[in-house]
């Protein structure tokens, strides 16, 4: 089956965009990428995102003509990407506007209802309530996924997501899917993200390629300073996001940045990064596990070869390695999680998210059910 897999993250870049031709083999699947785009946000709906999302106070009518041009934003890169393609349905994760995974609360916007009417096919959306109505945190939930594509019978493996946030999916050698531990290790690229913007006026929105980094020195001692967030060292299951780790985190260190010069502050945002990263996967018992890293901080090069040094017996490669390239990766997770939903197997794993139990998850947009429905059993 053809479907769309729509993902937009915390660093606010855009939609990644994925065609992608899902066949089911057995307790797994194939899932081979056909096409991939990523739309960028025209640059008012960014500014107009960013004031509506944590620490900012965002009102209800913001929110509400904000759910309805991204689902504009999501209709035009879910038709664009599957182009003349007849496609089975579009699986979108929707924008995050809040997550506070210990109270089980979480809110993604995207009008669903408008991608339908632009591409005549099935929506399946809201992935993360389910699992929070069951007592999970909402995330990760790409640990399943993670499990159905990157497991292997013959290593450990560690599936890295960096995107704002940083999220990393723990694979036993031979292990079943549902099996999979995943958490959120911390900041991914938001920290370094926001220093940049404010650093440089918005001029620059990110450090491309680790470069300000690359010629920059890491001050230790504010680095153990920021290590101290008791986030770090919580036990998994647990989850974080812009509440935590937005531009008011370098508001509390504020005073030693500002005595830095961009590439020496964009060094230790850096290594901050590194460091929770290589710290969680190591204390989990996977500091020699293969580490296949994706998302918008796989192009850092700084970044991964701080990973490697701090992850000596590991081998880090990305997900381009494995077939899933690093930009799309996501986007085909959620396209797969929708095939899941639509096929009604749960599709949490309540290890990763902390759930009483194993839930479907998404709800629906139905459209062309019939066809869809005669489709799905002869996949099955």
């Amino acid at each position: 089956m053809l479907a769309v897999g729509l993902m937009s993250g915390t660093s606010l870049d855009g939609v990644d965009a994925a065609l992608v031709e899902i066949r089911p083999r057995v307790a797994r699947y194939d899932a081979t990428l056909l096409r991939f785009k990523t739309y960028p946000f025209a640059p008012d709906l960014r500014t107009r995102l960013l004031e509506a999302l944590p620490p900012n106070a965002g009102s209800v009518e913001a929110i509400a003509r904000l759910h309805h041009e991204l689902g504009r934003a999501y209709a035009d890169a879910a038709a664009g990407v599957a182009g003349s393609d007849r496609i089975g349905y579009v699986a979108s994760h929707g924008q995050t506007m809040w997550h506070d995974g210990a109270a089980g609360v979480t809110f993604q916007i995207g009008d669903p209802f408008v991608i339908r009417e632009a591409v005549n096919a099935t929506v399946c959306f809201d992935f993360r309530s389910a699992d929070c109505a069951a007592g999970g945190q909402g995330a990760p939930l790409i640990a399943r996924v993670d499990g159905l594509l990157l497991a292997s019978g013959q290593e450990d493996r560690a599936a890295l997501n960096l995107g704002g946030i940083a999220n990393v999916s723990l694979l036993r050698k031979a292990a079943s899917p549902d099996e999979t531990t995943a958490f959120d290790t911390g900041p991914g690229n938001m920290v370094v993200d926001a220093f940049v913007r404010e650093r440089t006026a918005g001029i620059c929105n990110f450090d491309r390629n680790g470069l300000l980094a690359a010629a920059g020195s890491v001050d230790g001692d504010l680095l153990a300073a920021m290590l101290e967030d008791d986030y770090f060292s919580a036990p998994p299951p647990k989850t974080t996001g812009r509440e935590r780790f937005g531009s008011h985190f370098l508001t509390r260190h504020a005073d030693a940045l500002s005595r830095h010069s961009l590439e020496d502050g964009v060094a230790t945002l850096t290594e901050l990064t590194a460091a929770s990263v290589a710290d969680a996967v190591a204390r989990e018992g996977f500091g020699g596990a293969r580490l296949i890293v994706s998302g918008g901080g796989a192009h850092n090069a700084t970044l991964l070869s701080r990973l490697a040094a701090r992850l000596p017996d590991a081998r880090v490669e990305t997900s381009d390695a494995m077939g899933l390239p690093i930009d799309a990766k996501e986007a085909i997770g959620f396209a797969v999680l929708g095939y899941e939903t639509l096929r009604g197997i749960p599709g949490n794993v309540p290890a990763a998210t902390g759930a009483r139990r194993r839930v479907v998850l998404g709800a629906i947009a139905p459209c062309n059910l019939d066809s869809l429905i005669l489709s799905l059993s002869k996949d099955d």
